[in-house]
């Protein structure tokens, strides 16, 4: 699935979304996630507030994504994906809760982490001998 396509995927399927990061030492965090934000450099990003994910993806750049749709059965993606930068407090940050119709009142801190996609796979795998 390319870009645009996984662009045009998330922006057509309703569905729960987790992000998953894990310490410098290993440590693993899982949290509800909206679906990722697409940029024009094939750049993907969420906004996070400064929260245990956070915390994480700046000592650890790797993170995964799980999108399940709310379907029958078990359908979604996985995403494998490596941070590349962040903003703090922009105006960026600001237009897009309003585009989503979700902005957020308060004074903390707010980041829009930007990630490469390093790997996209479906929900559930095709069952593989590991034994070999």
């Amino acid at each position: 699935m390319d870009s645009a396509q996984l662009e045009a995927y998330f922006r057509d399927t309703t569905g729960s979304g987790i992000l998953s990061t894990a310490s410098s030492d290993g440590r693993v965090n899982s949290a509800l996630y909206a679906k990722p934000r697409f940029f024009e450099d094939g750049s993907v990003a969420f906004i996070m507030l400064d929260r245990l994910s956070h915390h994480y993806v700046t000592s650890n750049p790797h993170a995964a994504y799980l999108f399940l749709e709310d379907a029958e059965g078990y359908r979604g993606v996985r995403l494998h994906l490596r941070k590349l930068r962040e903003e703090r407090n922009t105006p960026r940050i600001e237009e897009l809760l309003t585009e989503s119709g979700r902005g957020y009142v308060g004074n903390k801190d707010r980041y829009l982490v930007f990630f490469a996609i390093e790997q996209v796979l479906p929900l559930v795998s095709p069952a593989q001998d590991t034994t070999s």
